[in-house]
């Protein structure tokens, strides 16, 4: 994986940081780059069999595709895609004690920015098969959701197998699978794993001009190396964006815990 492999890995022990009961969630916050928004978060969410799948490319190659207000944030000098595909266990509203949705699949479209030096993902496509999340999320965060028909399949020797293909318009599709080892490690601070997965905020925009944000809290991830196969990748073609033939740094984690607030519409200088 050439100089993108580069980082120091620090193997899970009793003394690393571990997942607690969800209650809890907002009690561990030393390894966040700020503190906690001062209102209550208003859902948790429960992710699982999370895949984490990145490419770098050109700066210059995505900033048509964000709004002029936000800076693209890089890696040794790299703006990076990502594509993360996972299983949504549960949503559940503060005070609830059961999901307002049943378990449902999602593949995400990501970039990475940030904005007076608080950096964040920037989401460029959500492809979901649930109908609350399409026609309700969508409005509430102002995200870009898109209906796809996906599936998430766990095989006999412990691969999972990820498919979607995007129901409106060109229909774009992600088929791949990947097969985790079993030792679980938290990625360092510096690193480029650190640097893609532990992020603590969102931004996107409905219009290109009115910019939206939301805070994110959850545990570190916990990560594992994974063995991917790709079969077949076409997401990133509406942004006419091409990456390397080189395989993706891959991720993959068990899941997490996320708690939300509510996002809001940041207001421009």
């Amino acid at each position: 994986m050439g100089i993108y492999k580069k980082g120091i890995l620090a193997t899970a022990t009793k003394s690393n940081i571990q997942q607690s009961d969800t209650m809890n969630i907002d009690k561990k916050v030393e390894h966040r780059p700020w503190p906690l928004p001062s209102n209550k978060w208003i859902m948790r969410q429960v992710w699982r069999n999370v895949l984490f799948l990145h490419w770098p490319i050109k700066p210059r190659l995505i900033r048509p595709h964000l709004p002029p207000e936000l800076e693209i944030d890089t890696f040794e000098g790299f703006a990076w895609m990502g594509i993360v595909a996972f299983t949504m266990k549960g949503i559940y509203f503060r005070g609830l004690s059961f999901s307002v949705v049943p378990p449902f699949p999602e593949v995400n479209v990501r970039t990475y920015v940030t904005y007076k030096g608080k950096p964040g993902v920037f989401f460029l496509s959500l492809d979901v098969d649930d109908w609350a999340s399409l026609n309700i999320a969508k409005r509430w965060y102002r995200l870009p959701y898109n209906p796809a028909n996906i599936e998430v399949r766990t095989g006999r020797n412990g691969a999972i197998q990820y498919r979607s293909v995007r129901k409106a318009g060109n229909p774009l599709a992600f088929d791949g699978s990947c097969i985790p080892a079993n030792d679980t490690y938290f990625a360092e601070s510096g690193t480029l794993e650190h640097w893609l997965t532990e992020r603590y905020c969102f931004y996107t925009t409905r219009n290109g001009k009115d910019i939206y944000h939301g805070d994110i809290h959850h545990l570190p991830w916990p990560l594992k190396k994974v063995d991917v196969h790709i079969n077949q990748h076409t997401l990133f073609s509406t942004f006419d964006i091409r990456v390397s033939n080189d395989p993706p740094i891959a991720h993959f984690s068990q899941g997490v815990d996320s708690l939300m607030w509510n996002g809001k519409r940041l207001k421009m200088d």
